[in-house]
């Protein structure tokens, strides 16, 4: 008897064709975007992995974190995200598609250049979804400057704050609530490995995020938490078009990796289920690529 298989194409299985030259004012936002990115609205499918957790994503109004938002959700979770004031349009859709699932969502808006209010938001997600199971450290800034005397040293602290000070904040406040299962997962980058010149400050706070990652895992593995990161290669997001990338490379944004495309939120979302969920229950310690094929080396 004959097989029925159906193999997909990795190269076309998603928008494969160059992008539109675009580009937005600050904050960029995700329904702006042409094409819109797939964060999993309608290609996500949930299995029930993470039925009645309680997961928190920064950064999870567009992009990556939006489709770890929803992913959770479709997987049975109630979800807070954060995001940066001024993106509550997309931060509603988020709300929305998880309130669709029948879940809890809370939406919190912060910068986290702030460094005063990050212990207030895990109070607020552990008071509205009665306790906290899964943290999704995503937020992030990315601005592309050419050369190093073009680049501000307020936007090098503003990077550092945002990507990996807040990362430190949020995990000592949340610590306490953290009961042995649950999961710790940040969002790191091929950069942090292979570092572009216009990238640099973004860079350096990727690499910084990997060895936070792995540090973690070491101390509170004894605690029975595990501690794991994503390192993504070039996702279309909203990331891209508010100066994160120069504006001459979006239309071939992501066409030099080994599968000829830019990848989709979505194809993210897998990883950080699986991370999340009791499949990955002997891994911690762990960053995993999602990067269309650049190689990540610690």
């Amino acid at each position: 008897m004959t097989e029925n298989r159906k193999l997909t194409d990795p190269r076309t299985m998603f928008y494969s064709d160059s992008f539109e030259k675009q580009d937005q004012e600050a904050p960029a936002l995700q329904q702006k975007m042409t094409p819109v990115p797939d964060c999993g609205e309608s290609t996500y499918q949930g299995h029930e992995k993470l039925l009645n957790r309680r997961a928190f994503v920064t950064g999870g109004d567009s992009g990556i974190g939006r489709a770890a938002a929803i992913a959770y959700a479709k997987e049975g979770a109630d979800v807070a995200i954060q995001y940066l004031p001024g993106e509550e349009a997309d931060a509603q859709e988020v709300k929305t598609a998880i309130e669709n699932e029948g879940r809890k969502a809370l939406l919190l808006p912060y910068d986290f250049r702030d460094e005063d209010g990050i212990d207030g938001l895990i109070d607020q997600v552990v008071d509205e979804l009665g306790g906290l199971d899964i943290l999704v450290l995503n937020a992030a800034q990315q601005l592309s400057r050419k050369k190093i005397t073009e680049l501000d040293i307020q936007q090098v602290k503003d990077t550092f704050l945002v990507n990996i000070v807040a990362m430190f904040a949020l995990v000592k406040a949340a610590k306490p609530h953290l009961k042995p299962g649950s999961a710790i997962i940040t969002t790191t980058s091929v950069q942090g490995f292979n570092p572009s010149v216009h990238l640099m400050d973004y860079a350096a706070s990727k690499a910084a995020i990997s060895n936070f990652t792995i540090n973690l895992a070491q101390e509170l593995g004894e605690d029975g938490i595990r501690v794991n990161g994503v390192a993504p290669g070039p996702i279309w997001t909203p990331l891209q078009l508010d100066r994160g990338q120069p504006q001459d490379a979006i239309p071939e944004f992501g066409q030099d990796s080994l599968l000829k495309r830019a990848g989709q939120p979505v194809e993210l979302a897998p990883v950080y289920t699986f991370l999340a969920s009791d499949d990955a229950s002997y891994v911690t310690g762990q960053i995993y690529g999602v990067t269309g094929g650049e190689p990540i080396n610690l």
